[in-house]
């Protein structure tokens, strides 16, 4: 090989190496984004309460929409929200329309090669609801009482494995069906998830439904686009510090009737 020959080599390796080098910080601006313009934007859901809703004076409200709140504070931003449905708000991710994604955002593999998580944040949960006056608190107490629930759910699946033999589990073919009977009086409680019984409890408030005990729970997590590690552990730490303090069991008591319990790391 002739020294032009390596040394134009030797000039390509050097620049491509300054293209990686240029890319990784790139990748990893947007916390330094954040920190100079003070502006942050979040993705959070506007047809999911508890989670995310619109409320009476057309604002969004929610759990998500405080936990976006908060964390913006914590960075010393004005935190800009912005509404996504299940489908888009990955790809608003990726596209960097919003630096963190909070809303209702699960973890599994196939997420896990497209966005980065941060610790969990809050829980999503199936569990049992009743009016405040049943004397419900454990699997145990639902013997010789009546269960609406939606049949082939989750929902289903999960009561099925606890209720005592004397509980009287009756299933209905959609949420709806399931809902209506709960209401009607043709069951005691109802098995179903926090976003379905937070519908519930909006519409009719005057029942006092309340949640008497857990049977499945998921938690959520705070999305973060890929290679944005800065930004990631940032909010890891607010996360944690207010895991720590109590100010995530005080948002999911507001909004989910419970405290967070355990949330994985």
């Amino acid at each position: 090989m002739t020294s032009k020959t390596t040394r134009r080599t030797a000039v390509c390796a050097l620049a491509a190496c300054a293209v990686l080098i240029a890319g990784a910080a790139q990748a990893q601006n947007a916390l330094d984004d954040i920190t100079k313009s003070k502006t942050i934007k979040i993705a959070i859901p506007t047809d999911f309460p508890p989670y995310g809703f619109v409320g009476a004076d057309m604002a969004p409200q929610g759990l998500d929409v405080d936990m976006a709140k908060f964390v913006a504070a914590k960075l010393n931003a004005k935190v800009e929200l912005v509404p996504v449905t299940t489908a888009n708000r990955i790809p608003y991710l990726q596209t960097k329309k919003v630096d963190l994604v909070i809303s209702t955002l699960g973890k599994n593999p196939e997420r896990e090669k497209v966005v980065d998580f941060t610790i969990a944040y809050s829980p999503f949960f199936i569990a049992v609801f009743a009016p405040k006056a049943a004397a419900v608190k454990a699997a145990e107490d639902l013997a010789g009482k009546s269960i609406a629930v939606t049949r082939g759910s989750v929902d289903d699946q999960e009561l099925t494995k606890v209720a005592p033999a004397t509980a009287e589990i009756r299933r209905f073919e959609d949420n709806n069906a399931t809902i209506s009977a709960f209401l009607a009086g043709q069951t005691q409680l109802v098995a179903t998830s926090a976003q379905v019984a937070s519908t519930i409890m909006q519409k009719n408030s005057s029942l006092g439904l309340e949640y008497k005990f857990l049977l499945k729970d998921s938690p959520n997590f705070i999305g973060v686009a890929k290679g944005e590690d800065a930004l990631r552990t940032r909010v890891n730490e607010i996360v944690a510090e207010a895991r720590k303090s109590g100010e995530i069991d005080r948002l999911c008591k507001k909004w989910l009737g419970r405290e967070a319990g355990d949330l994985p790391i």
